[in-house]
């Protein structure tokens, strides 16, 4: 897509390659990533294989079909992830945020490609490097199950909302879930920050970006939503909102 351009695939900007454990220390995600299923006197297994980099807004860092030779833990940031169709068509697969993991893969290429929604840092692993660790500490790769079971749950929810619901439920089951992964369900009246443009959540949902923003004003005149800026929306009626989606 013209959108990314030929400068999105420059390399990203490899911020260090130290091995040595200060690398998760300084690392404000660990306890709510996969590096947890780790014990603090064996991070050091893990900061000796990787290397953290970080990738401005808009940039591509993983391309689809390329060698899925390496792993990454986003320590920061937020990435969409997409496949392009052979017209040239995008389809918006998911948002991941800090403390999410990409790039385990069933076969030998990437299935999508991965951008930067705004500045990201991540710590990469190379897939024998990561397997080493894996080999010793069978609590991590439990871990990474996990991650690749929830995967597989979030693309069946994918399909559910592409496939049935309606447009108006499309975005309140978005808005719920960005709020279930940000937020949790405890707060009151959460405050979400997107910093994906509507364009991008309307790819996702598969709809018009001119359909995502009419019905993000309906459900902020039904006092649903807050809106107070582009990028922040607060949900004061939880109820209604889970009845918008259908729920």
């Amino acid at each position: 897509m013209a959108v990314f351009g030929v400068a999105a695939h420059r390399p990203p900007l490899v911020l260090q390659a130290q091995h040595r454990p200060s690398i998760c220390d300084s690392c404000g995600v660990r306890a709510s990533n996969v590096c947890d299923a780790l014990g603090y006197d064996d991070l050091h297994r893990l900061a000796a294989v990787a290397r953290v980099v970080e990738v401005a807004a808009g940039r591509t860092f993983i391309v689809e079909g390329d060698p899925a030779d390496s792993f990454f833990n986003l320590t920061d940031g937020t990435v969409k992830l997409y496949k392009l169709m052979a017209d040239g068509r995008r389809q918006i697969t998911g948002f991941l945020r800090k403390g999410d993991f990409l790039g385990l893969a069933v076969s030998s290429g990437y299935a999508f490609s991965a951008a930067a929604i705004n500045d990201v840092r991540y710590c990469r692993y190379s897939r024998g490097g990561l397997r080493g660790v894996l080999d010793d500490f069978p609590a991590l790769e439990k871990r990474l199950m996990e991650v690749a079971s929830n995967e597989l749950v979030e693309a069946q929810e994918q399909m559910l909302l592409l496939g049935r619901k309606t447009a108006k439920e499309r975005v309140a089951s978005f808005l719920l879930a960005q709020s279930r992964r940000t937020v949790g369900y405890a707060a009151r009246n959460p405050t979400l920050t997107l910093p994906m443009p509507r364009g991008d959540i309307a790819d996702y949902l598969g709809l018009a970006i001119e359909t995502v923003s009419r019905i993000f004003t309906q459900l902020k005149h039904d006092q649903v939503i807050a809106i107070p800026t582009i990028e922040t929306v607060i949900i004061f009626d939880h109820a209604g909102l889970l009845e918008c989606a259908g729920s």
